[in-house]
């Protein structure tokens, strides 16, 4: 498959907002790739590379060669180009790594180059996410689309998925099942601005599970033949960090367990520590013992989703919880109550908030667990107003904050790869938080004025804000008022930030 195959598809993607349109011109691309293209052509399709580093910054292509005139690169050439990039390390590994760029980028031409240049720093922003490329791997590969997104869920990831569909078809996807010992996609929740409104979503007078929502690590365990390993939300392996929830399931007498739960630091009183002590957890450079010493964590589960070779994704929550009761001791399950009236659950929101927690998830207890959806049957809701938005660019400080990066431009995803600045905030930042983001985002920098460094839109930040206004200075009409930064969600991806649309929901409510 020719790259420039790939660069036209590109083009037609960002030239429309029509949903059927862009699935159509992805399965067209995937169609066209050999089998051993898929995963290179897929992950491409999806705006990434392969590699998960490179080494590659925005200065890296700033001095590029003189582009080809004809298209000459294949799909192939270019992943084992910066397969080979990728594993550059050591004295001479710049010129070496430049050697590889100016041999890649001098079979390019103008229109190649500046596809792999945004390719290579994030910035392909063509509106080619993640479902739209899974009902496009579907269409090209004739198989239903809830076949493809089964297969995803429970695997994790796309790509061997694309794989599966485009070279064995249904046959071939009917093979992904939930297997212990490999994480699959979380189920997430939507968002409410109070309980009423979540009661509302699910429907009231029935009884629903009303839990503590907790702010702590994420974490999905598995357990299989005494051997327990601990994954993050973005399913990457934590299993050395969090020795505490290691043992905790190693206790329980069941044989094979995976567990959906939270893993929190605590007071000597039951209240939660701030959620930079419990994420330190995972990113401390300190020895375990030490953090452990320091910061250690306590358990909680919410979910059960296999035990003793039954697997329980499919069933209603009512029979996961009583499973989960029956399996676990009481001290590793979540605070719960069940109860179908509003002033039970607003009495146990008050209870939970009062005791220094985030607030609650209101959960449908009829609903399976939908694996990487953001469903409507988990409902979550804080007593502030919070969103997760993608840091997109970020001004040199002034006065005692000179020298370091500041003040955040903030924004919201667009639904097509994109994102709507809301505004700009600096309160909140403690100077461990300055220091840290300086650092953070110069890495991320993809160029620069005077005083802003714009940024490859990968960090997302959890900001508390009084309400919106409506605003002729952002282009999303809307700014966020008295925004302040409540901590950095490195367990977050950004394609778990918040949608424009929440925003506008929250705008039209407070303008009413």
């Amino acid at each position: 498959m020719q790259l420039a195959e790939l660069v036209a598809t590109s083009r037609a993607l960002a030239a429309t907002r029509s949903r059927k349109a862009k699935i159509e011109a992805l399965a067209d691309a995937l169609r066209k790739a050999e089998p051993h293209e898929v995963e290179t052509a897929t992950s491409y399709l999806s705006g990434v590379l392969r590699q998960r580093r490179t080494g590659l910054g925005w200065r890296s292509f700033t001095e590029l060669p003189t582009a080809a005139s004809e298209s000459s690169l294949t799909l192939s050439e270019v992943h084992e180009t910066f397969e080979e990039i990728s594993l550059v390390a050591g004295a001479g590994s710049r010129q070496a790594r430049t050697a590889l760029m100016d041999r890649l980028f001098g079979a390019a031409t103008p229109e190649e180059q500046d596809y792999l240049r945004r390719l290579a720093l994030g910035e392909l922003r063509q509106g080619a996410l993640d479902g739209l490329v899974l009902e496009a791997i579907a269409a090209a590969a004739e198989v239903p689309a809830s076949s493809v997104r089964r297969a995803s869920m429970l695997c994790g990831a796309t790509l061997p998925v694309a794989v599966a569909a485009l070279t064995g078809g249904e046959e071939a996807l009917a093979g992904f099942g939930l297997e212990v010992g490999r994480p699959l996609r979380p189920m997430l929740a939507s968002s409410a601005a109070d309980l009423p409104s979540a009661l509302d979503k699910l429907g009231t007078g029935a009884d629903l599970a009303v839990d503590c929502k907790l702010d702590g690590i994420r974490v999905q365990v598995h357990k299989r033949d005494g051997e327990v390993r601990v994954f993050t939300r973005t399913l990457d392996d934590i299993t050395g960090r969090l020795p505490e929830v290691v043992e905790a399931v190693s206790a329980i007498p069941a044989a094979a367990l995976v567990l959906d739960g939270e893993a929190i630091a605590l007071e000597s009183s039951g209240r939660p520590r701030p959620f930079q002590e419990t994420a330190a957890r995972t990113a401390s450079k300190l020895d375990v013992a030490t953090l452990r010493e320091q910061v250690p964590l306590t358990t909680y589960f919410f979910d059960l989703l296999h035990v003793d070779g039954t697997d329980l994704l499919g069933l209603p929550a009512h029979q996961r919880f009583d499973a989960l009761g029956q399996t676990l001791p009481a001290g590793l399950v979540v605070p719960r109550t069940v109860t179908g009236d509003p002033a039970e659950a607003a009495a146990f929101f008050d209870e939970m908030v009062a005791l220094g927690h985030e607030g609650v998830v209101v959960k449908s207890l009829e609903a399976g667990y939908e694996a990487g959806r953001r469903g409507a049957s988990w409902v979550k809701v804080k007593p502030r107003h919070t969103l997760d938005l993608v840091v997109l660019a970020v001004e040199w400080g002034s006065g005692r904050r000179a020298g370091k990066l500041s003040n955040i431009h903030l924004g919201a995803r667009d639904g097509e790869g994109g994102f709507v600045m809301l505004g700009k905030t600096f309160k909140g930042m403690t100077d461990e938080m300055l220091d840290w983001q300086t650092k953070r985002f110069l890495e991320l920098e993809t160029s620069r004025s005077s005083y802003v460094v714009n940024l490859r839109p990968e960090q997302v930040v959890e900001v508390a804000f009084d309400g919106t206004q409506t605003s002729t200075r952002y282009p999303g009409g809307m700014a966020l008022r008295f925004a302040r930064v409540l901590r950095y969600r490195d367990d977050k991806s950004t394609d778990e930030a918040d949608t424009i649309d929440t925003v506008r929901a929250l705008h039209r409510k407070s303008s009413v």
